[in-house]
């Protein structure tokens, strides 16, 4: 007799467990609020729906508590993104060619409402239901012929596996940070931020990608860059300045706030949030892996730069590349900036596009298509011409027709792989296309500043040159170890050159030898432009947070040391210190019991020595990639290309380097937005 198809209700032990599971991941999912959770309750349902089928199959029974149990889980991935998604709900079915316009796509952008995510959402989890209550009603329904009840609940629960997996391929990963808000902080800074712009300078901050330390040629470059060079010939070169973290997001975040990455979980590269290719956007899924929090950029409550010279009266535009996010608090002219060209994300990937954006909304100018060549191969050659027009036209409209000073923020996107030149460029150094690139990137640069003196600002601006890391598959580091995503000098140490003809005599040009970071540009700043706030007060800087970074300006004056023990140079990776250094004179050296009758040279020779210490690094010769150096001391001053541990030899160094390391791990995990109260 063959075995009829039944719905079970009984309370056998194993789909209650499935049930429970179920019921447990809908109750963590809508207490943690964390996007991660919608990933294991997708991944849940998709196996339960697996599960339900081979019970069809091989059991002729469809168990009610499996039933249940998928119903709770994906029920819980609709209210969570129904109360806390971070878009109107549709945004799953926005290609992000048309832009984020809220006027022209009002379902695909903004937070919208509760109805409008509730309406996206529904949408998203129509077939799963309709599908899923099919099956339960044709499981609980009598049947005269028991086959075609098998055959339907059969094609059914197969319907139910092709609607699971077509929900995780369309599903809407935006959603609210989950984290302690700066806001009221944020308001209050630029509230009290002085409205005051007589007098003061442009600015002009160049921030190239993946650009070594050893590829411009004041730094002995094997080829020139005269136009880079002129900013240091002209002003500053220094000698030994770093990025706050060796890849780009993270190294953008640092140079806008002032503070490290972690302060923003922005600590690894950020992803593109809108779909991207079929079948499935998966670069949705990389935030919420990489930055924690549901964090998908620079949060909008950090207080940056550009928001503070805006408050003080400057026009403020940014070009080039943001890669800090792509919608909502994350777009850069909700981060400051009163215009944006460029991408939103890095060139290797997908959407790339170039966008013109103002107040949170943008349309796209340069397509993907028209990134294209005649044979359908990507084709970026154009990047820099077009950069160049944008910022040039911008530079020379306010110059024109505003009374404000303007604060540039030039933000290149070479030479980070994959590199393109222009046709007028392309093949003629003779070197490859890296040096192609950045020598068009120069050529342009001369034009720009060649526009500016022509336009009577050059004299009146402070510019500013350095690049997000080190070098990657191309690239010269000098003789530092490492490169990019490394924690060791090549991957951190960067060009670093300031430029003010008209600086009233607050420095002299010159080389600089002592250490800065890339979180120290911010206070710097608003020092050598005299920001202020409340009425008059100097320095004028956000007190509800932690700023990573100090003043250069001693730096710039007299060569001064400003990164001692009390504020080392942290060199970073996933959320963990890997490395701190700092500089401290000679003279404290020996004045230690233990050191006292040495004579070695770094000692005899130096006034101050500049110390870095790693607590555990992998190595950088792949050979040996399962080897890593441990409790390693370097000392700077004479190892530029950390050759060398010198913890044997200065022990009770690398013990005090040491137990501050630890501390400061410590700090930022018991407190990683650095919230001052």
């Amino acid at each position: 007799m063959k075995k009829t198809l039944k719905l079970d209700t009984s309370k056998k032990v194993f789909p209650i467990i499935l049930m429970a599971l179920g019921i447990a991941i809908m109750a963590v999912q809508l207490i943690t609020r964390l996007n991660l959770i919608t990933l294991v309750s997708a991944l849940y349902c998709c196996i339960m729906s697996a599960v339900i089928f081979l019970s069809i199959i091989i059991k002729k029974t469809v168990y009610a508590p499996m039933i249940f149990g998928y119903a709770a889980s994906s029920l819980g991935m609709v209210i969570f993104h129904v109360i806390w998604g971070a878009d109107a709900g549709f945004g799953a079915f926005s290609t992000g060619k048309t832009g984020w316009s809220t006027v022209e796509n009002v379902l695909f952008a903004g937070e919208g409402n509760l109805l409008t995510r509730l309406g996206g959402n529904l949408l998203l989890v129509l077939p799963v239901a309709v599908t899923l209550w099919g099956l339960f009603f044709i499981a609980k329904k009598s049947f005269k012929n028991s086959s075609a009840k098998k055959v339907l609940s059969g094609m059914m629960s197969f319907l139910l596996m092709g609607t699971s997996v077509l929900y995780v391929l369309t599903m809407n990963m935006r959603t609210k940070p989950v984290t302690e808000r700066l806001w009221e902080g944020h308001d209050d800074y630029l509230n009290g931020v002085d409205k005051n712009t007589e007098g003061k300078p442009n600015v002009l901050v160049i921030l190239m990608d993946d650009l070594g330390y050893g590829d411009v040629s004041i730094n002995g470059s094997i080829y020139e860059t005269p136009n880079i060079d002129s900013i240091g010939e002209n002003g500053i070169n220094f000698e030994n300045f770093y990025s706050c973290y060796s890849v780009c997001s993270p190294a953008r975040f640092g140079c806008l706030t002032g503070r490290y990455p972690y302060r923003g979980y922005a600590d690894n590269v950020i992803y593109p949030t809108i779909s991207t290719f079929a079948p499935f956007a998966m670069t949705r899924v990389y935030n919420s892996f990489e930055m924690i929090n549901n964090v998908d950029g620079m949060l909008g409550d950090e207080i940056t730069i550009a928001e503070t010279f805006k408050a003080a009266g400057y026009n403020t535009g940014a070009f080039g590349k943001w890669h800090l996010g792509d919608y909502g608090e994350y777009l850069p002219t909700n981060q400051g900036f009163d215009y944006f060209y460029g991408s939103h994300h890095v060139n290797d990937m997908t959407p790339f596009y170039h966008a013109k954006e103002t107040d949170g909304e943008y349309t796209i100018v340069h397509g993907v298509e028209e990134m294209k060549d005649e044979n359908g191969k990507k084709d970026q050659s154009k990047l820099t011409e077009w950069i160049h027009d944008e910022i040039s036209t911008w530079i020379t409209d306010v110059a024109t027709n505003s009374d404000e000073p303007f604060f540039a923020y030039y933000a290149s996107p070479w030479p980070h792989g994959p590199v393109f030149a222009g046709d007028d460029f392309d093949g003629t150094t003779g070197m490859g296309t890296y040096v192609d690139c950045v020598t068009e990137f120069d050529t342009y640069l001369g034009k720009l500043f060649n526009t500016m003196e022509e336009l009577g600002v050059l004299e009146d601006t402070i510019i500013v040159f350095t690049s997000d890391n080190g070098p990657a598959l191309e690239g010269s580091v000098g003789e530092l170890r490492g490169g990019k995503y490394l924690a060791y000098e090549g991957g951190q140490k960067v060009p670093f050159m300031l430029r003010w003809d008209n600086n009233g005599g607050i420095f002299e040009n010159g080389e600089r030898e002592q250490s800065a970071t890339l979180v120290d540009l911010y206070p710097t700043l608003v020092d050598l432009c005299g920001i202020t706030g409340n009425g008059g007060q100097k320095s004028y800087l956000p007190t509800d947070r932690e700023i990573d970074g100090v003043s250069m300006l001693p730096l710039i004056k007299n060569d001064s040391v400003i990164h001692t023990e009390e504020s080392p140079i942290l060199h970073m990776k996933r959320r963990n210190v890997k490395a701190i250094q700092y500089t401290v004179s000679t003279q404290s050296v020996l004045e230690k019991e233990e050191y006292k009758d040495y004579k070695y040279p770094v000692l005899l020779d130096n006034d101050y020595i500049t110390f870095k210490y790693f607590k555990r690094i992998q190595n950088d010769n792949s050979a040996f990639f399962d080897k890593y150096r441990k409790n390693w001391l370097h000392i700077l001053t004479d190892d530029v290309g950390e050759n060398y541990n010198r913890t044997p030899v200065y022990p009770t160094v690398s013990d005090e380097m040491k137990e501050q390391f630890d501390k400061i791990q410590a700090d930022f995990e018991a407190n990683p937005r650095g919230v001052i109260k």
